[in-house]
């Protein structure tokens, strides 16, 4: 309802003007903003929409708030329209407005976004009012070469994917970073623990897989803590490949080629996409991260290396140390190469990405490393203006304990396990339930219908849950058919498939539809907050609020179909209450798939 909001909105601010135009102007004069305050109704029972802004507007018109209620509504009875829109206005307690909308009104809005594949939802565009689209970088998922992806890199890359879907939605220039750790120590300490123990890896394609380098990482790590002649050779090799050495840089690429193609196994499974930019593709910019900083005078050599100490500790009184940007040997970090980062995504094309909006999505871990690091670019002047730096942090994944999620044994849980395990019980269940229905199904369709499910109830428990707090994680309940579950929801859509299918031949209406049952004009509200639910999910990044509504929908469409009839009613009105079937099938769908999640037919 997002057009109607502004259309109602300049209207009661226009009322409210013609109420009291003197009051108005002498406020203006004093600098002081008068709203009506128009939002949607925190009840069902109180409309759709309420103005709320009487109490407030008492203390500067200096009149009560019922009496300034009442001269809103009589100007606003008169506005062009409005009586088309709204039933007469009403006023409750001690100056609240109540707006309910027509259900003629209700039935043009379902009419219209029956005909618009994007169902309400507008694109932002250079040619409407006060928008433009954004040059939008997420930086998400971020796994390190030599390591297996883990349960830790679950929430990251959904959380991520799903933001990228919906501002792409919106109309923004989404580039989907994948920073990932690909350069630093721990390739000194490999390359010297494999010039050991498997040399002729280090010019072989495919020599290990991905697990062996990880165990190759392992040992290379003890080795490293506990031998100081194994840690200088490791650093020699650091600076051999920060060099460019031919041999160490082979080396490298190797080992790197072989964790993509493990990566790149899961993201094809969860059907994300993501360009590839990791640590060293900043490399070259380190140094001019130390040189703007320099010239900035926010340099400080402490013991022998080069810091930024944060003017936000000082104000707050915070024991917070000084971020170092360059180590006393020389070398560079992980906050230089993310103020590296920072500086080429704003900088100009061709030296830069042209960013207006940087989004790093990571556990809320990391969220002082960030704060540290914005308010260094933002001293720097490297954010230009309308420039925003945000940090969507998360909680941990836990296991049935309520501790972090682990193995039997106690190591991190692997994402590909994971998810084979979300896809097999999947499987089983679905073999269960075609056993007892006494359905035959072939191979084919159960393995399709597992795999979405399977992941579907992966993803869709951990983004319908608050990112910023922990979840337990829990099979029977995410692959649950009751609930707020994804089968939940894919089991709605292949009902209403059905139901449509059962229906027989239907179109769009060219004739004015109309609905009166309670039941039809509830499910009608719900669709028509499609839009603004997804406008809010573009601002404050939160995607458990998609989630919730797209529940909230399919429980408003269970009780609408359960209470009256649909497919056994009578022309136009049969008609009609499938065209209610259709839209929510739709919107479903749609909502769905901006967060990553594709639907079935039959299941």
């Amino acid at each position: 309802m997002l057009t109607l909001s502004t259309t109602l909105g300049k209207q009661v601010k226009t009322a409210l003007q013609q109420a009291f135009p003197q009051e108005i102007e002498e406020a203006r004069i004093a600098g002081i903003s008068l709203d009506p305050q128009l939002a949607p109704a925190s009840k069902p029972e109180f409309g759709d929409f309420q103005i709320n802004g009487a109490l407030s507007l008492a203390k500067v018109i200096k009149k009560p708030p019922r009496q300034i209620a009442q001269a809103i509504v009589e100007e606003l009875i008169t506005e062009k329209n409005f009586l088309n829109i709204c039933e007469h206005p009403e006023i409750a307690g001690p100056g609240f407005i109540n707006l309910t909308l027509r259900p003629n009104y209700l039935a043009k809005e379902i009419q219209t976004r029956l005909k618009d594949k994007r169902l309400g939802v507008p694109e932002i565009s250079k040619k409407r009012a006060q928008e433009e689209p954004q040059s939008v970088i997420i930086d998400f998922s971020s796994p390190n070469i030599a390591k297996e992806m883990h349960v830790g890199h679950l929430r990251s890359t959904i959380i991520g994917d799903s933001l990228a879907r919906i501002l792409e939605f919106r109309g923004h220039k989404v580039l989907r970073i994948n920073h990932i750790g690909d350069w630093g120590t721990q390739f000194g300490m490999l390359i010297t623990h494999l010039k050991d123990v498997a040399p002729t890896a280090l010019n072989t394609p495919e020599a290990f897989d991905l697990g062996d380098l990880v165990t190759l990482y392992r040992e290379s790590k003890i080795r490293f803590d506990s031998d100081k002649a194994f840690q200088a050779k490791s650093r020699d090799e650091v600076v051999k490949l920060q060099n460019g050495d031919p041999i160490s840089i082979k080396a490298w690429q190797l080992l790197c080629d072989q964790s993509r193609k493990a990566f790149q196994n899961i993201y094809t499974i969860l059907d994300i996409q993501l360009t590839e930019r990791g640590e060293s593709f900043y490399n070259p910019y380190l140094r001019g991260v130390i040189d703007d900083l320099q010239s900035c005078g926010m340099l400080t050599k402490d013991d022998g290396a080069k810091c930024v100490f944060l003017e936000s500790a000082t104000q707050k009184g915070h024991k917070k140390p000084p971020v170092i940007v360059q180590k006393r040997d020389g070398g560079f970090n992980y906050a230089t190469t993310d103020l590296a980062a920072i500086r080429y995504r704003f900088g100009k094309p061709p030296k830069g990405d042209g960013a207006r909006r940087i989004i790093y999505v990571t556990d809320s871990g990391q969220a002082n490393h960030f704060e540290s690091v914005f308010e260094i670019a933002n001293r720097a002047n490297w954010i230009p203006n309308g420039g925003e730096l945000q940090h969507v942090p998360f909680g941990l994944v836990l296991g049935e304990d309520g501790k972090k999620l682990k193995t039997r044994s106690g190591d991190t849980v692997k994402l590909r396990d994971l998810l084979d395990e979300s896809i097999s019980r999947a499987e089983r269940d679905l073999r269960c339930r075609l056993k007892d229905e006494k359905r035959k199904e072939d191979d084919s369709f159960i393995k399709h219908v597992s795999k979405t499910i399977g992941l579907a109830a992966v993803k869709y428990a951990d983004l319908s849950q608050n990112r910023i707090t922990s979840y337990q994680f829990n099979f029977d309940r995410m692959l649950s058919l009751q609930g707020n579950t994804a089968p939940y929801l894919l089991y709605a859509v292949v009902r209403i498939a059905g139901i449509i299918r059962k229906g027989g031949e239907w179109k769009i209406s060219s004739d004015d539809i109309s609905f009166e049952e309670p039941q039809e004009l509830a499910l009608i509200r719900q669709l028509l907050k499609f839009d603004e639910i997804i406008v809010e999910v573009e601002q404050d990044l939160l995607p458990n609020r998609l989630c919730n509504y797209l529940f909230e929908l399919s429980q408003s469409f269970n009780r609408f179909y359960d209470q009256i009839p649909v497919i056994k009613a009578k022309d136009p009105t049969r008609q009609n209450r499938l065209s209610l079937c259709l839209i929510t099938a739709n919107t479903l769908k749609l909502g769905l798939s901006l967060l990553g999640i594709p639907t079935l037919e039959r299941m």
